[in-house]
C-alpha cells in the first residue's frame, strides 16, 4: 500500500531559482522567494520513500496531479494508493483502473456536494456504486490518442464514513465493507507524519543550494538520508518483533546521531546489535485518524512581516528611524 502527498520547500532568492521555481504570484518582487514543489510516494507499511517528483509551483506541470502522475509507473498491478481530496479526478481514477492498481480517496469538494446516495446503484446506506462519465472537454498535457483510449464511463464506489465522503475503486461490498475501508483511509494520516519528519525533523524546510541543478541534489540528499533512518527502524522492528510505525522517527535520529559520535565508527555486531535494541526502546501510538488544527501554541516575537524589499525598508529606517510600534 502506497501514500502519496505533497509539500513545498524554499530556495534561495536569486534570478536563476526564481526563472526554475518562481515564487506565487501572490507575493511581491523582493519578498517571496523561490518555491519547489516535492510529491512524495511512501510506503505505508514502512514509511520508506519510494519516489519522489519535483516541479514550480507556478504555472503548468507543477500541480500535485501531474507530478504524480510521472511516479505511476512505480505502481503495479495489485497496488493500493492512499491520498487526500486533490486526486480522484476522472482522469487518475481512469489510468488506476486500466493499470489494475485501486486507489482510496477523500472525495473533492465539488463532487462531495452534489452527491446523493439515494441515486445509482446503492449498496447499503450512505454507501453506492456511481458512473463518472469521460469529460468532454481533453486537458492540455493529454494527447489526443492517450484521450481516445480512455473510457467513456467509471463505475467508481463513494461511501460516507468516519465523517468523511470517500471515493474508491473497491466495488465489492463484501469483500471491503465500509468498515475496512473506513479503518483503511485513517492510516493515510501517516504521509503527513512522514511529510513532517523529512521536512522539520532533517531541516528541508529551506534549501540552501543557489543553483536549481544543485537544489534538486540537495533535496535528493536529504531523501536518502530519511530512507536510510527509515531502514535503521525497519531493521530494528524485525530484531524486536514491533511495528516499523511503532518505532520514532526522532528517536531514531537522536540514537542514532549520539551512537555515531560515542561508537566512532564502531560496526561490529554487538555494537549495531546494541543500536538496534536502542531505537526499539521508545514506541509510539499507531495515531491512525489524527485530526489536528492547523495552529501553533508557541507566540511569535513582536516584529512584523517585511513587506517591501530589503534595501528599500534599510533606506526607510535611515532617512525615519525604526516605527516605534512593530506590527
Amino acid at each position: 500500500m502506497l501514500l502519496t502527498d505533497g509539500t513545498t520547500t524554499t530556495l534561495p532568492d536569486n534570478e536563476v531559482n526564481q526563472a526554475a521555481y518562481p515564487q506565487p504570484d501572490s507575493q511581491k518582487p523582493g519578498l517571496g522567494f523561490p518555491l519547489m514543489r516535492v510529491q512524495a510516494l511512501i510506503c505505508l507499511g514502512s514509511g520508506a520513500l519510494c519516489d519522489a517528483a519535483t516541479g514550480p509551483c507556478v504555472g503548468k506541470g507543477g500541480d500535485e496531479q501531474t507530478l504524480l502522475r510521472e511516479m505511476l509507473d512505480n505502481l503495479e498491478g495489485g497496488d493500493i494508493l492512499l491520498g487526500d481530496a486533490f486526486y480522484p479526478t476522472y482522469f487518475l481514477l481512469a489510468e488506476l483502473i486500466g493499470n489494475g492498481i485501486d486507489g482510496l480517496f477523500e472525495q473533492y469538494g465539488a463532487r462531495k456536494r452534489s452527491t446523493d446516495f439515494a441515486l445509482a446503484e446503492v449498496l447499503d446506506k450512505h454507501d453506492h456504486i456511481v458512473v463518472l462519465s469521460k469529460p468532454k472537454k481533453r486537458p492540455d498535457w493529454m494527447s489526443p490518442e492517450e484521450y481516445a483510449r480512455l473510457p467513456e464511463t467509471l463505475n467508481v464506489r463513494e461511501i460516507q464514513c468516519g465523517g468523511k465522503l470517500l471515493v474508491t475503486t473497491f466495488l465489492d461490498a463484501k469483500d471491503t465493507p465500509k468498515g475496512v475501508l473506513k479503518a483503511l483511509y485513517r492510516r493515510r494520516w501517516h504521509v503527513e507524519l512522514d511529510i513532517r519528519n523529512i521536512k522539520t525533523t532533517l531541516g528541508m524546510e529551506t534549501l540552501r543550494c543557489k543553483s536549481p541543478k544543485m537544489a534538486c541534489k540537495e533535496l535528493w540528499v536529504y531523501l536518502l538520508a530519511y530512507n536510510l533512518i527509515r531502514l535503521l527502524m525497519a531493521q530494528s522492528a524485525w530484531l524486536s518483533d514491533q511495528i516499523p510505525r511503532q518505532l520514532s522517527f526522532k528517536h531514531t535520529v537522536q540514537v542514532w546521531t549520539a551512537w555515531t559520535q560515542i561508537a566512532r565508527g564502531s560496526e561490529d555486531g554487538e555494537s549495531m546489535y546494541q543500536l538496534m535494541i536502542l531505537i526499539a526502546r521508545t514506541l509510539v501510538g499507531l495515531r491512525s485518524g489524527r485530526i489536528e488544527p492547523r495552529l501553533i501554541k508557541r507566540r511569535r516575537n513582536r516584529f512584523g512581516l517585511l513587506m517591501e524589499p530589503r534595501a528599500d525598508a534599510r533606506e526607510r529606517v535611515r532617512a525615519f528611524g525604526h516605527p516605534k510600534k512593530q506590527r
